[in-house]
């Protein structure tokens, strides 16, 4: 059973380590829990996914694509499986930091292998990649990317 503290845990990580974002696409959010932890912090969040019941939320019900218009300082993801590799590649496309909790890959690939492969994307797209650990169960390896300096 996934932790039900996953979604503020990770808000708040997003919060303390991007200050400055104050605009957050959160990709394939599912109903918008993540959106709805990000606004009690203060942020304003779009969710994007193919969901249609969903939280009361700013959501636009649609796969998000790397021709989004770009309206955020940041762009994240909280197990959004098929759509981890979109969110690195549009933050460095768009030159904005991004956070993503991946949870499976999208071409097969093992848990850790994976986790290298998106860092190493990350550098690829010009971005310094880290990694956080958030306090909970289940998945909770971070990968944050901001753009090089």
């Amino acid at each position: 059973m996934a932790d039900k503290r996953r979604f503020d845990l990770f808000a708040q990580l997003l919060v303390e380590r991007f200050p400055d974002a104050r605009r957050v696409y959160d990709i394939a959010g599912g109903m918008g829990r993540l959106n709805e932890a990000l606004v009690k912090l203060g942020r304003e969040a779009t969710t994007f996914d193919v969901r249609h019941k969903h939280l009361p939320v700013r959501f636009a019900e649609r796969i998000f694509t790397l021709d989004e218009p770009c309206e955020a300082d940041l762009v994240v993801g909280m197990h959004p499986d098929g759509a981890t590799r979109v969110i690195v590649e549009y933050a460095g496309r768009h030159r904005i930091p991004f956070a993503v909790v991946p949870c499976c890959s999208d071409n097969g690939m093992p848990y850790k292998p994976w986790m290298r492969h998106l860092a190493e994307l990350g550098r690829e797209q010009g971005l310094e990649v880290a990694e956080a650990v958030l306090p909970m169960d289940g998945r909770a390896r971070v990968i944050l990317g901001k753009p090089a300096a």
